[in-house]
């Protein structure tokens, strides 16, 4: 049902303004966190959210080594990757990932929640990880932001 005289609005790139936000990972379990960082990602925190255009901010994550998780999971969630040889599959728990490479998990769980096309690979570029509390992004001021 539309309505004579209003019009739908499509946010155009000109018009969006992109900050910086610091988030900390600590004591944050993945999948709750990552969801809120995808939100931001994608713009629809935003009341000009355009589902077709990168309307989202920039996030700076830190402490991601301090990620928490539920139940078994650091031993029965597995990460798979595959060479493309025939029987060269590799599987690696979520404990030793997590002390290799803590910033891969949280990019990883994020990376799923975006759209699968150019759009969504342009806005996981805008995701920043640090397994530490330090990070090189002070000249873009950015603000902290809490999310609970």
């Amino acid at each position: 049902m539309v309505t004579v005289g209003t019009k739908t609005y499509s946010a155009k790139e000109k018009d969006i303004d992109k900050k910086w936000y610091v988030i900390d990972a600590s004591g944050k379990t993945l999948g709750r966190f990552s969801t809120e960082i995808a939100k931001i990602l994608r713009g629809k925190n935003k009341p000009i959210f355009t589902p077709h255009v990168d309307c989202g901010d920039y996030v700076i994550v830190i402490n991601s080594s301090k990620l928490v998780f539920t139940g078994n999971k650091l031993e029965d969630k597995k990460y798979y990757r595959h060479s493309g040889y025939v029987g060269n599959l590799k599987v690696t728990s979520l404990g030793k990932l997590m002390k290799k490479s803590p910033e891969f998990v949280l990019l990883k769980a994020v990376k799923g929640m975006l759209p699968h096309n150019i759009l969504g690979r342009q806005q996981l570029k805008k995701l920043k990880v640090y397994p530490g509390p330090i990070h090189p992004h002070k000249a873009q001021k950015p603000e902290v932001l809490n999310i609970n």
